[in-house]
């Protein structure tokens, strides 16, 4: 037997290979980025031969594990829940369509949110596509739960959704298990084009198999007692009774362990949807009041049917936004007890540890690049050439560029482009010639970036691109892009580089610049500028390539700089408050910039950004 200590990514991708999935594909996002590159480690660990990619996008990676699911294997694609998104448009098809082989969905929500644009809750989607839906409280849970979202996939034929909360993808946990082995299912994809190239008439039909699974699946809901269990006492009645399930299960479990409470029982609905109607109902039955503690949204709640005696969201005993964290869910829990005339809970924690930060008088911190970052280089050149223009970016790292008054906008992946178009055509139809500068990484661009770029080009619009080009996907832990040629195990890819595809989109003007060489990168963004003028011009794309310094440390500053302020310094602070780089800092001993050389990565770039040429560049003796 093999033990180790998974992060709850990793049981997840462990569940998936011991499982038998054989086909297993991601598009990279907080909190789920792990999965994929731990179901690498255990394949190479066990010389299995189950497929993984990281697709370009979530929709990709869905469309991909169907197919492979409809020829009779088992499949399954990993995203985090706005990845599923981009996917919704095969996620509605594929539940009336229906599988062969277990197709299992793995969306991970992120309540809070920590790194997420918003907290919209998986469950929902699962709900809205109606497909059944299974939530986890721990990373063993999430193991388990993969091999059974697996076996009810191929038994009833229809995808089935695993949502893991952050606090599961992160979370640790020791697990035994034993050899994996490869499932050596062959593909054998069978032509039923009523049902897989169903026109409208056959929907209808598909539909309707659909409710009578669901029907079926949610009786077999009420039965699951390893996922949905209550700890009601037979014949005994409460004055309040707790329904939750996910991550504020594991909460509510701990909190009412720790008092020693087994008063107040607990429902569990590790499978909310379809609702388990008849474990809901007896549990109502037996109680005066029931409050519901659920993430991210109000699931069960709005699947109760008559909710006069529940307690949750909607009756404003639960915060509407934000992490059930265990203060929430205690103050939360409380309330409902003093409500019901009930001892309340005691312990809440130990106070002292957060008295002893608060009286520290820490400064507020925003997130910002990392010192010798590319991207600073670039939105620096940016916000100098074309001050006032409009900035639509895009999601990831670079967002951060808002800190240095680039960033206007940020919707979602591939709305730096769709945006700056749509800035264009609005301001275009009043005559007004407003400047209009698009960033989006490399990753991002390949995501969803040529459709919006090829609408752009075909309608005529004007603006200039750049797209940031760190050689990675940084924000979600540097996995390859399709210009990398390296796939997900490592192996060797079809390089595709971005000026090809840019030039494919029908661009004409294509500039590649090291945003390190500032005077080249602003001449360049001058040219494009007056390109855009130009009565046959039109889009001007900029690759701004450098790499990633935490991806690529030695190739991405091979000859390190070390610089000094001089008394030259003015304090006009431009390259704190404008530049921002990390590294540099007022000292109030000096009072003036100085450098703070454990932070400085020696890029060299601040010596370009001085108006005074205050800062220097000191020879080594």
């Amino acid at each position: 037997m093999n033990r180790e200590i998974f992060l709850g990514n990793g049981a997840i991708a462990l569940g998936l290979v011991e499982s038998g999935c054989q086909i297993v594909t991601s598009y990279p996002g907080t909190p789920s980025s792990e999965i994929l590159p731990e179901v690498v480690r255990l394949v190479k660990k066990f010389d299995l031969n189950t497929y993984v990619e990281w697709s370009t996008n979530e929709k990709v990676a869905l469309d991909n594990a169907f197919a492979a699911s409809i020829a009779g294997k088992r499949a399954a694609c990993c995203m985090k829940q706005v990845g599923l998104n981009v996917a919704a448009d095969s996620l509605m098809s594929a539940a009336y369509q229906g599988t062969v082989g277990g197709l299992l969905i793995i969306s991970c929500d992120d309540p809070g949110p920590h790194s997420s644009q918003t907290e919209q809750d998986t469950r929902f989607m699962a709900r809205f596509a109606k497909v059944p839906v299974l939530d986890p409280s721990n990373p063993q849970e999430a193991r388990e739960m993969v091999g059974l979202g697996l076996a009810l996939s191929e038994e009833y034929r229809v995808p089935v959704i695993l949502r893991p909360a952050i606090r599961v993808c992160h979370a640790r946990q020791d697990i035994t298990y034993g050899v994996l082995e490869n499932n050596d299912r062959k593909a054998n994809f069978e032509k039923d084009p009523s049902r897989w190239a169903a026109t409208p008439k056959f929907r209808l039909r598909l539909h309707a198999e659909l409710n009578g699974k669901l029907a079926e699946i949610g009786k077999r809901f009420e039965t699951l007692s390893e996922v949905n269990f209550h700890t009601l006492e037979e014949g005994r009645h409460y004055p309040l009774g707790i329904i939750t399930g996910g991550v504020p299960y594991a909460v509510v479990r701990d909190l009412l362990d720790e008092e020693g409470r087994p008063d107040i029982p607990v429902l569990k609905l590790g499978a909310p949807y379809p609702f388990p109607e008849g474990l809901v109902t007896p549990f109502l039955e037996a109680c005066d009041r029931v409050i519901v503690i659920e993430e991210t949204d109000t699931l069960i709640e709005y699947l109760i049917g008559n909710r006069e005696k529940v307690w949750g969201r909607l009756s404003g005993h639960v915060p509407l936004e934000g992490e059930l964290v265990p203060q929430v869910v205690h103050g939360v829990l409380n309330r409902a007890l003093e409500e019901s005339g009930l001892p309340l809970l005691q312990a809440g924690g130990d106070p002292e540890p957060l008295k002893l930060v608060e009286n520290l008088d820490l400064p507020g911190r925003r997130p910002t690049l990392c010192p010798g970052c590319p991207h600073r280089a670039s939105f620096f050149a940016i916000r100098k050439t074309r001050p006032k223009a409009i900035f639509t970016s895009d999601i990831g790292c670079y967002t951060l560029g808002l800190n240095l008054g680039a960033v206007d906008t940020c919707l979602d992946m591939g709305a730096a482009i769709t945006m700056a178009s749509g800035f264009y055509q609005a301001f275009n139809q009043d005559k007004v010639d407003q400047p209009i500068v698009a960033t989006i990484g490399d990753s991002t661009f390949f995501h969803s970036g040529t459709a919006g770029l090829l609408n752009a080009v075909y309608n005529g619009a004007r603006f200039i691109l750049v797209i940031l080009d760190n050689l990675t996907t940084a924000m979600t832990g540097m996995q390859p892009t399709p210009a990398l040629g390296i796939r997900a195990d490592g192996s060797e890819g079809k390089t595709i580089p971005l000026e090809r595809v840019v030039a494919g989109c029908g661009v004409d003007f294509i500039q590649v610049v090291d945003p390190y060489d500032l005077e080249h990168t602003t001449e360049t963004l001058k040219k494009a500028a007056d390109y855009i003028r130009e009565p046959e011009g039109g889009i001007a794309v900029i690759i701004a390539r450098h790499p990633c310094l935490i991806a690529y440390r030695g190739e991405a500053i091979p000859e390190p700089k070390k610089v000094a302020i001089t008394e030259d310094c003015v304090e006009c602070n431009l390259c704190i408050e404008r530049f921002e780089c990390p590294a540099i800092f007022h000292d109030e001993e000096l009072g003036r910039a100085s450098i703070n050389y454990q932070l400085c990565s020696g890029c060299g770039v601040c010596l370009d950004v001085c108006p005074k040429g205050a800062i220097v560049e000191v020879k080594e003796q």
